[in-house]
């Protein structure tokens, strides 16, 4: 074989394999930006379907942190004759139920949200305990309840239910 034959050979399979690469990127390009956007597309189809899910359990979360707000709790468990025995138990016990009617909410927020949503409920327990451990044991309901408030009201840290919703709003603000 002589160079004239493979000048010859070459200069028919070197435009060919210039068009075939071409061709190849091209349709590479073109198949990489349709899976992109399909993949966008289900993307935002499924965000579209959780989204009202969502945002439903951060406001069952946050109905939950305003129903175990000290003040709201007292007003709504507190009764004329508890002990500060029966009011601390009855306390602890709607601050637990109440979170157990949240649990399945944790799968909707973040991990970090949830964490403090628990760190909120046991902080609460143990202040109820806390203070009502510094009372006397012929104290009433009703001393228990004043000693809860003043302790909220002598701290001046926000009160931890609080931190915990301003938390949630931030989540959502993100996802919104």
């Amino acid at each position: 074989m002589q160079w004239a034959d493979v000048l010859e050979i070459l200069k028919y399979t070197v435009p060919s394999v210039v068009v075939f690469l071409t061709a190849y990127l091209l349709l590479k390009l073109f198949l990489d930006g349709e899976r992109e956007r399909k993949e966008l597309e289900v993307r935002a189809a499924r965000y579209k379907d959780s989204l009202p899910i969502r945002l439903q359990a951060y406001e069952r979360l946050t109905l939950f942190l305003e129903r175990i707000n000290p003040t709201s709790l007292l007003q709504r468990v507190n009764k004329p004759g508890m002990s500060a025995l029966e009011l601390q138990r009855a306390l602890i016990v709607n601050i637990r139920v109440e979170f157990e009617h949240n649990l399945s909410q944790q799968i909707y927020v973040s991990p970090e949200a949830w964490m403090q949503l628990v760190q909120v409920k046991e902080e609460l327990i143990s202040i109820i305990n806390r203070v009502a451990s510094e009372l006397p044991d012929t104290a009433t309901g009703k001393d228990l309840a004043r000693a809860l408030l003043e302790y909220f009201i002598k701290t001046e840290a926000a009160v931890p239910t609080q931190r915990a919703l301003d938390t949630l709003k931030a989540e959502v603000k993100k996802i919104y």
